[in-house]
C-alpha cells in the first residue's frame, strides 16, 4: 500500500507536468497517414522506430509513440513514481525532437498482462488514432512486458473494426496494417524483413533524439551500474557524450542495414539500396490488412517511385 501512494502521488504529477503531446488525438481526416508505435517501455518505439516516425512527420504524417508501461523499475538505482516521470518526461523529449506524440501508459514496469482490460486499451488507442499502421513487438521477446505488448496488439488486429467491442469508441471502416518491428530471436521463427527504411538522412537526428534518454542510454537502465556510468561521457561534455552515442548507433543501425541488405535494394533499388548506412525493419502480422507492394509504397511515401 505505502508503494501504490508513493507511485499515485508521483504519478499525478506526471500527468499534471509531464510535456507529452495529444493536440492530434482528434485523428481529423486531413489526408495524412496516421502511425501508432507501441513499445513495452519508453524507449522500445524510440529505438526500434524512431527513424522511420521522424520521415513520416516531415512528410507531415502524423505518428504516435506509446510505451505501454511507465517504465519504474528500468533502473538499477531509482524507481517507482520519480523514475516513471523521469522517464516519462524523457520520452516526451524525444518525441518533440522527432516532431511526433508520445504517450506513457499508467501500468507498472514487468507487470504488463495480456488482460481483456489491456486489450480495450490497446483497441480504444488504436481507434482514437485512425491508424493507417500500427506498429509492436513480435509476441516472443527475452522480456514478458515485449511479449505481452506483441500479444495484446496481435488480439486488437481483428477487434479495432468490431462496432460492439469497446462501443464508446467508434469502431475503424478500415483495419490498419499491422507491422512487427526488428528483433535477434529465432524460435518459433526469425525475423523477417518484409519492409526495411533506410535512415541516413535522418540519423543524426534520431541520435539527437535519443540523448534525452539520459537514464537508459547514458546510465544504462536496469541493467547499469556506477561502473557502466564511469565509462560514460560525463554530461558537462555533451559533444563527447553524442560522439559516444553516435557511434553506439551508428553499429546497431549499421547492423540492421547490413542484415537487411536484401529488402532495402527491393523497395530502392540496386544503385541506392547497396549504399544505405543505416536502416529500420519491419515485418507484416498475418492479422491486419495484408498490403500489396503498390500500398506499402502508399504508406510508405518516403520510398523511391516504382519503376
Amino acid at each position: 500500500m505505502k508503494r501504490f501512494l508513493l507511485f499515485a502521488g508521483a504519478w499525478l504529477a506526471v500527468v499534471a507536468s509531464s510535456p507529452i503531446a495529444h493536440a492530434e488525438d482528434s485523428a481529423d481526416d486531413d489526408g495524412k497517414l496516421r502511425i501508432i508505435c507501441f513499445g513495452a517501455h519508453p524507449d522500445d518505439a524510440e529505438y526500434k522506430s524512431g527513424g522511420a516516425a521522424a520521415l513520416w512527420a516531415r512528410q507531415g504524417h502524423h505518428v504516435k509513440l506509446v510505451s505501454v508501461t511507465n517504465g519504474d523499475i528500468g533502473h538499477w538505482q531509482m524507481s517507482g513514481g520519480a523514475l516513471a516521470k523521469r522517464r516519462t518526461a524523457e520520452s516526451a523529449e524525444v518525441a518533440k525532437t522527432l516532431g511526433v506524440t508520445s504517450q506513457v501508459l499508467d501500468i507498472h514496469d514487468g507487470e504488463l498482462e495480456p488482460t481483456l482490460e489491456n486489450r480495450k486499451t490497446i483497441t480504444r488507442l488504436i481507434r482514437d488514432w485512425n491508424a493507417d499502421i500500427v506498429i509492436a513487438h513480435r509476441p516472443w521477446d527475452y522480456h514478458p512486458d515485449h511479449r505481452y505488448v506483441g500479444i495484446l496488439v496481435q488480439d486488437a488486429a481483428f477487434m479495432v473494426t468490431v462496432p460492439f467491442f469497446c462501443p464508446d469508441t467508434p469502431a475503424l471502416k478500415k483495419n490498419p496494417v499491422f507491422l512487427y518491428s526488428s528483433d535477434g530471436f529465432k524460435k518459433p521463427y526469425p525475423f523477417q524483413a518484409d519492409i526495411a527504411v533506410a535512415i541516413d538522412d535522418v540519423f543524426d537526428l534520431k541520435v539527437d533524439a535519443l540523448m534525452a534518454l539520459e537514464s537508459q542510454t547514458f546510465e544504462g537502465g536496469a541493467g547499469g551500474s556506477q561502473a557502466y556510468v564511469d565509462t560514460v561521457p560525463p554530461s558537462s561534455q555533451p559533444e563527447l557524450r553524442r560522439a559516444w552515442l553516435k557511434e553506439r548507433w551508428e553499429s546497431r543501425a549499421g547492423g540492421e542495414a547490413n542484415r537487411f541488405r536484401d529488402a532495402l535494394i527491393r523497395w530502392y533499388g540496386e544503385e541506392q539500396g547497396k549504399d544505405i548506412k543505416y536502416a529500420e525493419a519491419f515485418e507484416i502480422c498475418e492479422y491486419g490488412r495484408q498490403p500489396n507492394n503498390r500500398e506499402i509504397r502508399e504508406l510508405f511515401p518516403f520510398f523511391p517511385k516504382a519503376e
